[in-house]
């Protein structure tokens, strides 16, 4: 893999328009896994390929869990009421043959709000319900998670995850030639691809700045989705191959999402 400059990925914010959504994303984490590229066969259309990486000269691809709170989701453009709910993201990390641009797959999203019901059934989103908890607690002087803990209590995507940090702890991201390349393929997808619910090919994007993570450490993990879909196993759960996180940051998502023809 060449060298990737966050310089080249990093790009003004495209003007919000009617739908448009501005969120603040609270305890943001990706949880990452390296794993047999075999196990996503069939996942995508041939569209995509899998952004694989070579880890200890052996070909992996990878797949993170993003858990976070949505606080202060509202209208981009208007004025309107803003929402707080927990979600956590399932996305593989592809390629777009048709533009050679880095994206993610969605495998789907579980979403803990009544607003649920406007992806899911206005745009077939594959998101589902699920209750959300986190119990974080973050030392503002030491710029670091004394706890984080999330629980999702959900039939789709059961999950529980809790990490921890040690102060100034570098990043480390095995098969990339160096930190910043890794970076810009984990936090800087913009553009984001899933089969909706009624089988077609749907795609939405997001803008944000650069992403100020910091390392973290896995302390124990499940996540039934990907045992229940032979992804990662319940064992492999407990080793990642990176943990990032960031106590908040802010998105735009535009919005409504598109079908792919």
């Amino acid at each position: 893999m060449d060298s990737l400059k966050l310089n080249d990925y990093l790009h003004s914010r495209p003007p919000p328009k009617w739908l448009d959504v501005l969120c603040k994303l609270q305890h943001f984490a990706i949880i990452t896994y390296a794993v047999d590229p075999a196990r996503f066969d069939g996942l995508f259309p041939e569209r995509f390929k899998l952004d694989c990486v070579e880890i200890n000269g052996v070909e992996k691809a990878l797949i993170s869990v993003v858990p976070f709170i949505d606080v202060d989701f509202t209208s981009a453009v208007y004025p309107f009421p803003k929402f707080t709910m927990g979600q956590t993201n399932y996305r593989i990390y592809i390629i777009d043959k048709q533009t050679n641009e880095r994206c993610v797959w969605f495998l789907g999203t579980t979403l803990d709000s009544w607003t649920l019901a406007v992806p899911r059934l206005l745009w077939n989103l594959p998101w589902y319900s699920g209750e959300v908890k986190f119990d974080c607690d973050f030392d503002e002087s030491q710029k670091i998670y004394r706890k984080y803990k999330m629980t999702t209590d959900a039939t789709w995507a059961p999950a529980s995850v809790e990490l921890s940090q040690e102060k100034d702890a570098s990043i480390e991201l095995a098969g990339f030639p160096d930190t910043e390349t890794g970076l810009v393929y984990l936090t800087h997808p913009l553009a984001g691809f899933y089969h909706r619910r009624d089988g077609v090919l749907g795609t939405y994007r997001v803008w944000h700045k650069q992403l100020k993570v910091s390392s973290a450490n896995l302390k124990s993990a499940s996540f039934g989705l990907l045992s229940r879909l032979g992804l990662v196993t319940q064992e492999e759960q407990q080793v990642a191959h990176s943990v990032l996180i960031e106590p908040i940051n802010e998105f735009t998502i535009y919005l409504p999402p598109k079908v792919v023809k």
